[in-house]
């Protein structure tokens, strides 16, 4: 009698143990600061226009710790996962008209905030498409790409690059036509990025990555000057980050009170809860704006501090990608560094009115839960590659030897 083979499930229990003595701490310390004070941050720049709107306090406090918590559930079992699962070809099928169909959905029936149609009501649920777009984007595109050099030649050289390549176009058409121009930036970088990585040109990769947002950001300063942009929501947040104290009144408000709330907060900030932007006169102040109340609240030291953990999780996803042989390993890090890194400089920037305000939330500070669970999701991917590398290291003895 012929014995049966038992397929190895791809969350094997018996390993956890295994797994957490080569959990990496520079992820996780990191990342559960980070977690903690987003949920402060985002009950504390809340809980008074709660008031005043005659709501309760504590009802963003309770949805984003619901968020950590899931957040934490989200990472831990992606850190056990076997990651081959994910490049098995249905699952990409499948995830690839399961994004496909929520970008087409959130354009019809989702729900608009703030000129952007980028929300899928789901009862108390909102889901917003484009954050897992960008999980999606580092998971597929790993995948193609890895295989793509297997046969020792450049990703954008085969005829199987046209396939990803026509998805990712037409998925940015997408995310731009909602219009979401922070969505459409943050999955463009990852996805020049990622092909510069694979051992592409660097003289086009360079061109790809610079030169591209460089003209569109020319082309739309002078279509606006010219009098060719009238009105609407995406112009009108360009005319306020052109001349936001000349718009006062009117689309500069935001930044010009994001202003106020930085300089009142100096180096150490007014005290926590003691922000006063945060009363009606910045909007979005537990999102889009959170880190402005952050720095009223906590100063240059509290902003300071959370930068320098968002520094240490970003730079230790390069290390793990540059220690790894592994190129679809090496990819899901350089592309998980550069949406956490894109993402971060963007939210800072426009509060800071160096960039266009673009409505992208800070990792893990803003309130989100769509965004909670994708970076969670992200943090635990990286955490896997990181025990497995662990566990190679102290099987070899060498620091460097990483799994293929």
């Amino acid at each position: 009698m012929k014995k049966l083979k038992i397929k190895r499930p791809h969350f094997a229990w018996s390993q956890l143990k295994q797994n957490w003595r080569s959990w990496d701490y520079y992820l996780m310390v990191p990342y559960l600061i980070l977690c903690v004070t987003g949920i402060v941050m985002v009950y504390s720049s809340s809980a008074g226009i709660e008031m005043q709107n005659g709501g309760t306090p504590q009802a963003y406090l309770v949805k984003q710790t619901l968020y950590v918590i899931l957040g934490l559930m989200v990472m831990f079992f992606f850190a056990n996962y076997s990651l081959e699962h994910f490049r098995q070809r249905k699952f990409l099928e499948y995830s690839t008209i399961i994004m496909g169909f929520l970008l087409v959905i959130v354009l019809i029936l989702g729900r608009a905030v703030n000129g952007a149609r980028g929300w899928i009501n789901l009862g108390p649920v909102n889901i917003q498409p484009v954050e897992f777009c960008k999980l999606y984007f580092i998971l597929y595109l790993a995948d193609r790409m890895a295989r793509a050099r297997q046969h020792g030649r450049h990703f954008l050289e085969t005829k199987s690059s046209i396939g990803p390549l026509v998805v990712a176009g037409a998925y940015l058409i997408l995310i731009f036509v909602q219009p979401d121009t922070g969505g459409v930036a943050i999955n463009f970088a990852i996805i020049a990025v990622m092909i510069l990585a694979c051992d592409m040109r660097w003289a086009f990769g360079v061109s790809m990555i610079v030169g591209v947002p460089l003209v569109l950001y020319i082309g739309l300063q002078q279509a606006i000057i010219n009098g060719w942009i009238h009105g609407g929501y995406r112009a009108q947040r360009f005319i306020a980050f052109m001349n936001p104290f000349g718009n006062a009144s009117g689309s500069g408000s935001q930044l010009v009170n994001s202003y106020y709330a930085i300089s009142n907060g100096g180096i150490f900030g007014v005290g926590l809860g003691n922000s006063v932007q945060k009363m009606g006169y910045l909007p979005e102040p537990n999102t889009d704006f959170i880190m402005s109340i952050t720095s009223e609240e906590l100063g240059l030291v509290g902003v300071s501090a959370i930068l320098i953990l968002l520094l240490i999780l970003i730079c230790r996803m390069i290390q793990l990608g540059v220690r790894s042989n592994s190129l679809y390993m090496t990819l899901i890090c350089y592309g998980t560094a550069t949406f956490f890194s894109v993402e971060t400089l963007f939210n800072i920037g426009g509060v800071l009115g160096l960039l266009p305000i673009t409505g992208v939330t800070f990792p893990f500070i803003s309130y989100g839960g769509s965004s909670m669970l994708v970076l969670s999701a992200a943090v635990g991917i990286i955490m896997n590659i990181s025990i497995q590398q662990n566990k190679r290291r102290l099987e070899m003895g060498s620091p460097f030897l990483t799994t293929k």
